[in-house]
C-alpha cells in the first residue's frame, strides 16, 4: 500500500487516530465528530445543522448521534430558559466522558483526567489579580500568641446516627416518594406535570409519607380530586399541589368483624315420621326419642276411629254399587 501525504500549513484540525479508527462508529458519526471538533472557539452550531450541512439524512442522523451518546463524546441537557421556555445543551468532546465528567465540563470544573494530568487546573480565584505579599512588612502588627495554635477538638459523636435513624431513612424515604409521583402521574393521561414542579411534589408526597400513609392513600385522595372524564385539566400541576397540601389524618386499620360460625345442617337430626297418615315419607325435627311427628301426636283416637269408620262406609257402598251393576248386566 502505498501512500502520499502532504501535512497541510494551515485550515487543518488534530483528530485522534482513536476516533478516525474507532471500531463501533459508522462513517456518519466520524463525520459529524470531527465536522464539530473542527469549528473555531465560541461556534454554535448544532448537530442536527452539521448533517445538513454534511449531507447526512435524518436516519442516517439519529443513529449516528445514538453512536456518539453511546460511546460518551456527546452529551445533552434539557433546561428551562425564561418564560419557560425549553432548551438543549450539547457538549462535544474528543475523548469519551462519562455523565459525571459531562457536567463538570459544562459547569467550568477540570474532569479526574485534567487534574491527573494538569494538578494545578483548578477554579481562578474571585477577584481582581494582585501583587506577591512575601517580603514586604505586615501592614498590622500582631498582638497576642502567634505560634501554632492546638488542633480543634473532635465534635461529639451524634447518638442519634444510629443504623436505622431518620437520617439513614431520608434517601430511602425520598426514592419512595419520587417513585409514588410517577404512579400518581400514571393515573390519568391529563396529569402531565412540568418537569419544574417534579421536586415540589416529591416534597409533598413525602410528608404524607413522613405521618405514616401508605402510597394507596396518596393515590386514593388524588382519585377522589379528579374531575370528570369528560373534563379537561389545564393545570395539572397546581391540582396535584393543591390535593397533596395538607394531609389529613391517619385512619388506623379497621379489625375485620368475626363471622358467626354457620348453623350445623338440619338434615342429619332430623328422622321419619312413622305414622300412617301420610303419602309420602315425612320427616321432622326429634326432640327427644319420639317416632312420630307433632301432627300424628296430636291426632285423637276418637278422630283416627271416625275416620276408619268413614273410609269403611265408603268402602261399602262402593262394593254395593259393583255388585248392582254386575247383577243389571247378567239380566
Amino acid at each position: 500500500m502505498l501512500r502520499h501525504v502532504i501535512a497541510p500549513l494551515r485550515h487543518f484540525s488534530q483528530i485522534s487516530n482513536e476516533i478516525l479508527r474507532h471500531p463501533r462508529l459508522s462513517s456518519d458519526a466520524v463525520r459529524i465528530l470531527t465536522w464539530q471538533l473542527s469549528l473555531p472557539p465560541g461556534a454554535a452550531e448544532s448537530l442536527s445543522r452539521t448533517a445538513t450541512r454534511a449531507g447526512i439524512g435524518k436516519g442516517a442522523f439519529n443513529r449516528a448521534k445514538a453512536q456518539l451518546k453511546g460511546e460518551g463524546f456527546v452529551h445533552e441537557w434539557r433546561q428551562q430558559g425564561l418564560r419557560g421556555l425549553w432548551s438543549t445543551v450539547q457538549l462535544v468532546s474528543s475523548v469519551p466522558l462519562t455523565a459525571e465528567e459531562a457536567l463538570a465540563v459544562r459547569n467550568g470544573r477540570p474532569t479526574a483526567a485534567e487534574r491527573t494530568e494538569h494538578p494545578t487546573a483548578a477554579c481562578p480565584a474571585a477577584g481582581e489579580p494582585k501583587g506577591r505579599g512575601a517580603g514586604r512588612h505586615p501592614e498590622k502588627t500582631t498582638v497576642g500568641n502567634t505560634s501554632t495554635p492546638p488542633p480543634p477538638p473532635p465534635p461529639p459523636a451524634d447518638s442519634g446516627s444510629e443504623p436505622g435513624s431518620e437520617s439513614e431513612c431520608e434517601p430511602e424515604r425520598d426514592r419512595e416518594a419520587r417513585e409514588l409521583v410517577d404512579s400518581i402521574t400514571a393515573l390519568d393521561p391529563r396529569l402531565t406535570v412540568p418537569r419544574g414542579m417534579v421536586p415540589q411534589l416529591v416534597a409533598l408526597a413525602s410528608e404524607w409519607l413522613s405521618l405514616g400513609h401508605t402510597a394507596d392513600d396518596v393515590r386514593g385522595q388524588v382519585r377522589r380530586g379528579l374531575p370528570g372524564r369528560e373534563r379537561a385539566i389545564h393545570r395539572p400541576g397546581g391540582l396535584l399541589r393543591y390535593l397533596l397540601s395538607e394531609p389529613g389524618p391517619v385512619t388506623p386499620p379497621t379489625a375485620p368483624s368475626a363471622t358467626p360460625a354457620p348453623p350445623p345442617p338440619r338434615l342429619p337430626a332430623m328422622r321419619e315420621c312413622a305414622g300412617p297418615r301420610h303419602m309420602q315419607p315425612m320427616l321432622f325435627t326429634p326432640e327427644g326419642d319420639e317416632e312420630l311427628c307433632a301432627v300424628c301426636r296430636d291426632a285423637s283416637p276418637l278422630q283416627e276411629s271416625a275416620a276408619v269408620a268413614a273410609t269403611a262406609r265408603g268402602a261399602a257402598a262402593v262394593r254395593a254399587g259393583l255388585a248392582g251393576r254386575r247383577t243389571a248386566a247378567r239380566h
